[in-house]
């Protein structure tokens, strides 16, 4: 599996609503991207983060924007006025990530009918309790509405067990108890029925083409492993171990949700 590398031409404008100030830029190839920042406050793991989860969501048929690896020269936004984002540009110089803007998308709420089919909504939140994402509640739900279908955004805070490597075969096998926060639980009542589908869409083989497109430079500097190889192989072991144990975190699922309704 390959993400394709494009290069940022132009600084448009700011996204003042992300955390960690992510930017709408335009790249070489004339499309538009959401850029998220390796200088930013999350540094390079939460763009590791993205491109795993996000291309897991994709082989499991889930709309996920393109996601590209972004190479900025320090020429960009030379003249911003703002101080704070100068800051980020220079300290994000070289390998950021963009995912791809969607025109006139509009985010999901829980107001909006009629709701995600079950199968769908199953499908992500199985997706997020798999990656451990957090990120996708009532608050701050990271899904938009896209040409009359649901589309997954920002994975950045997924796959936190990376943030503390010596825990990591323990993490593999959480129940992820966030899962009772999740915005289409309420929705999501196939999820035994998904969980066997969706795990057939998954084996080491493709974990690990998908941990190989993630760029050398953003897993450097990673004192727990002797070496870059050794880096991706423990990606690829948790999340293969994790699938193997997925009834636990369906069970979790299930169980929180017979709460809801």
């Amino acid at each position: 599996m390959m993400i394709r590398t494009v290069t940022a031409s132009r600084y448009v404008v700011p996204l003042r609503e992300g955390g960690s100030l992510p930017a709408v830029v335009e790249a070489d190839d004339g499309a538009l991207y959401v850029m998220k920042f390796v200088g930013a406050g999350q540094g390079p793991k939460a763009l590791i983060a993205e491109v795993i989860a996000g291309e897991v969501g994709r082989a499991l048929g889930l709309n996920v924007p393109e996601l590209v690896v972004m190479e900025m020269s320090p020429l960009l936004g030379r003249s911003e006025p703002d101080e704070e984002i100068r800051d980020l540009l220079r300290a994000s110089v070289g390998l950021n990530l963009g995912m791809r803007f969607l025109p006139g998308a509009f985010a999901y709420n829980q107001m909006l009918r009629p709701p995600p089919a079950p199968e769908l909504a199953s499908a992500i939140v199985w997706f997020d309790a798999y990656v451990t994402n957090v990120d996708r509640t009532d608050r701050n739900v990271n899904l938009l509405l896209w040409q009359q279908q649901v589309w997954l955004i920002d994975h950045g805070a997924a796959l936190y067990f990376h943030h503390d490597w010596a825990t990591y075969h323990e993490r593999a096998r959480s129940p992820f108890p966030f899962v009772a926060q999740h915005t289409l639980l309420r929705f999501a009542d196939r999820l035994p029925e998904i969980d066997a589908e969706l795990r057939a869409q998954l084996d080491e083989a493709r974990f690990r083409q998908i941990v190989d497109a993630v760029p050398a430079a953003w897993l450097a500097g990673e004192s727990f492993f002797g070496d870059e190889a050794a880096h991706r192989d423990a990606y690829v072991a948790y999340l293969t171990e994790r699938l193997a144990h997925s009834a636990l975190f369906v069970e979790e699922a299930v169980r929180a949700r017979a709460l809801l309704v």
